[in-house]
């Protein structure tokens, strides 16, 4: 029988949390049949309001005060709402928490019990009373969290001494193991553990990986692999997150990467993904292209910051092309409300890991040009009028990218990626001359 569920929806605006609306779910068993969501009408009434998600529940169109609103594209829930979600990992850690089996919880309940340390600048409770949750640990907790993520992956209960894991990996996405916790400085960051079915070092390998897209020119967090107790992890900084002076307002000029301090408060930027941006079920991702999210920038996105990020776009495409990172489903690409702008904006590169294929001819999970998912340069060089780019200069930035992506090998190795890992991930990585045409090559600079 279907029951509503409803919950009160925050927002963390500047230094401090805001009721922003209430969310309805109405649910039977674990299936989620429909949703509405009506904004509360002081948190209208706020300069510094910030929108759910620009699609469904965008602000700065049409009058919302009042309203209750639906999902666009008769989906049954909110995409902004999916996004402060937990995802895989997260789903299985509450699972274990709870003792129930996968994937047999009401969606209101793992929005419930995800914590609000989640992604962006949302919070999900059940009343208006109700307080955050505790903030999470700092690295020195990272080894007990490692051993609990073994133990959720195996399938194994957790012990007390090692619960710390329901409060530091409960809002995360993905399907690998991770936690939340705070580095040596005091930045909230996602930790990636290793896990016992890796054909490589993982950790290390996204590591690099991520570090050779931004050696390319790629826009990526502050990011490195650690080995604690044996056990490898790489950790990237949390881009949702960001700290300035108490009772400061950024500015066009401001530098939201500031370093903690007693004398600082952390803010939150609010975060939509791919999917929410493009108004559709995840079952729709992969009849989706790089060319839509090119569309929605154009459209919801600053028009400060519209070219640079399909520049950005662009060059993420031609990159996955070249190493083969075909898990680029609409999830792994976000934006953030940038608050200078203020508007939405490309968030940084994130989830990259090259897949080793030893096929000729290979796809990425969005389509690229006019030959729709073909992993070529010909293909991502035909297309780029769909991102507003001559074709010179996309042919500048193919040839930057593969000028970095080319010694791959040597980059690899000075982060300490060993000979055996290095030739298991080799057929990952693409040569230009197998991916493109000779007179796509001669229009490279």
């Amino acid at each position: 029988m279907a029951k509503d569920q409803q919950l009160m929806t925050f927002a963390q605006l500047g230094e401090a949390w805001a009721p922003c609306g209430q969310l309805t779910m109405t649910e039977e068993g674990s299936a989620l049949l429909a949703s509405s969501f009506a904004y509360g009408l002081r948190y209208l009434d706020r300069p510094d309001a910030i929108e759910v998600d620009p699609v469904s529940l965008g602000i700065h169109g049409e009058p919302v005060k009042g309203r209750r609103l639906l999902p666009v594209n008769a989906l049954t829930g909110f995409g902004g709402i999916r996004d402060a979600a937990p995802d895989s990992w997260g789903r299985r850690v509450i699972e274990a928490k709870l003792k129930v089996p996968a994937n047999s919880l009401p969606e209101s309940q793992y929005l419930l019990h995800a914590g609000s340390d989640r992604v962006g600048a949302l919070d999900v409770r059940s009343g208006i009373n109700t307080p955050p949750t505790s903030p999470v640990g700092n690295i020195h907790a990272i080894e007990y969290l490692m051993e609990a993520a073994e133990r959720i992956e195996q399938g194994l209960p957790v012990p007390a001494n090692l619960e710390l894991i329901f409060v530091q990996g409960t809002a995360l996405g993905g399907a690998r193991p991770k936690a939340t916790i705070r580095d040596d400085a005091g930045h909230l960051v996602l930790a990636k553990f290793s896990s016992k079915t890796d054909a490589f070092d993982v950790p290390l390998i996204e590591a690099a990986s991520l570090l050779l897209a931004k050696e390319a020119g790629l826009n990526v967090p502050a990011v490195e692999a650690r080995l604690l107790g044996g056990r490898r992890l790489m950790m990237i900084r949390r881009f949702d997150r960001y700290w300035l002076d108490r009772g400061v307002m950024p500015q066009a000029d401001t530098d939201l990467l500031l370093a903690p301090s007693a004398a600082r408060t952390e803010r939150r930027m609010a975060f939509v993904s791919g999917l929410t941006l493009l108004g559709c079920d995840e079952t729709e991702s992969r009849t989706k292209a790089y060319a839509d999210l090119a569309a929605a920038i154009r459209r919801y996105c600053h028009t400060a910051v519209v070219r640079a990020d399909n520049e950005e776009l662009f060059k993420r495409m031609v990159f996955n092309i070249f190493v083969t990172n075909d898990d680029d489903h609409l999830r792994n690409h976000g934006f953030i409300w940038d608050p200078r702008l203020p508007g939405w904006r490309l968030s940084p590169l994130y989830d990259v890991l090259p897949r080793p294929s030893h096929a000729t001819e290979r796809l990425l999970h969005l389509g690229i040009g006019p030959q729709g998912r073909s992993a070529t340069i010909d293909n991502a060089l035909a297309g780029c009028p769909r991102f507003s780019i001559s074709a010179a200069r996309a042919a500048e930035l193919i040839a930057s990218i593969w000028a970095v992506v080319r010694e791959w090998r040597v980059f690899f190795e000075q982060c300490g990626v060993g000979a055996p890992d290095c030739k298991k991930i080799a057929p990952a990585f693409r040569h230009l001359e197998d991916i493109s045409s000779a007179e796509t090559r001669r229009q490279l600079p």
